[in-house]
């Protein structure tokens, strides 16, 4: 074994045990073990780093840790400008795409709704939602840390909250997403882009009321489903004024947004 000293900065400390945080701290790793291998092992994905400075050299994934090495790891800096450094993958996506593990099925609508282009994996293997994710290049989302960690994976956020109004807000304040947002442009139900339609066209699918109080619709062209500016429209209109403010406490489990 050879002892190393490792740093985590901002909220990677949320992956450690409370006596780690927010100081310098020593751990014991396997001769020959990689700068990744020490991270994961220290419950860090390394979908969560940027940049790692190995005795104030930055390094990848792949650095071999060596006796006294002195470890500083940074998380992802997509607003700053880390380019004097080595980003560990070979650039950010420039298309924010997602693709959200099944079990955050209510956060996958919340971002349909707000017009980012998600997909939600089904009751498959982890290494499928990770295939996929890595396919199609997109953020891979999930309460999963083991998830985070299969090594194809370059890019990845693990969501703290469990409640998913917090757990989009978390999302758009981590990624620096609220710009991006064009809320109402996709299907909440498959992810389609939204194409306004003639009201003749949806007549057969809308009872008389609505045909009657409402003149402007959007259909889906993949599933048919059709959009229209009732009162159900009105309360998302509300979340998505909500969504788009910032949320004191970012999403924390627990906490109320």
């Amino acid at each position: 074994m050879v002892e190393a000293h490792f740093r985590f900065y901002e909220e990677l400390n949320d992956f450690l045990p409370t006596g780690r945080r927010k100081r310098t701290f020593a751990h014991d790793c396997a001769r020959g073990a990689t700068v990744k291998h020490a991270l994961e092992a220290l419950g860090v994905p390394h979908t969560e780093v940027e940049v790692i400075l190995v005795n104030g050299e930055s390094v990848d994934f792949g650095h071999c840790i060596r006796a006294g090495d002195r470890i500083s790891v940074y998380p992802v800096f997509e607003t700053f400008d880390v380019s004097p450094l080595l980003r560990l993958r070979p650039e950010p996506l420039r298309r924010v795409r997602f693709h959200v593990d099944v079990h955050l099925g209510r956060l996958a609508r919340y971002l349909r709704m707000l017009g980012f282009d998600t997909t939600l994996a089904g009751d498959v293997a982890d290494a499928d939602i990770a295939r996929t994710a890595v396919a199609e290049h997109r953020v891979l989302l999930t309460r999963d840390r083991r998830l985070l960690k299969h090594r194809i994976v370059t890019h990845g956020c693990l969501v703290r909250s469990d409640r998913p109004r917090c757990q989009v807000q978390e999302i758009l304040e981590r990624l620096h997403l609220r710009h991006l947002a064009r809320p109402f442009t996709r299907c909440m139900a498959c992810n389609g882009i939204l194409e306004t339609v003639d009201k003749a066209r949806v007549e057969p699918c809308l009872p008389p009321g609505i045909l009657r109080d409402f003149h402007r619709f959007l259909q889906c062209p993949g599933c048919r489903k059709v959009y229209w500016e009732g009162s159900h429209f009105r309360r998302m209109k509300v979340l998505v004024e909500e969504l788009m403010t910032s949320c004191p406490h970012r999403g924390a489990p627990g906490r109320p947004c």
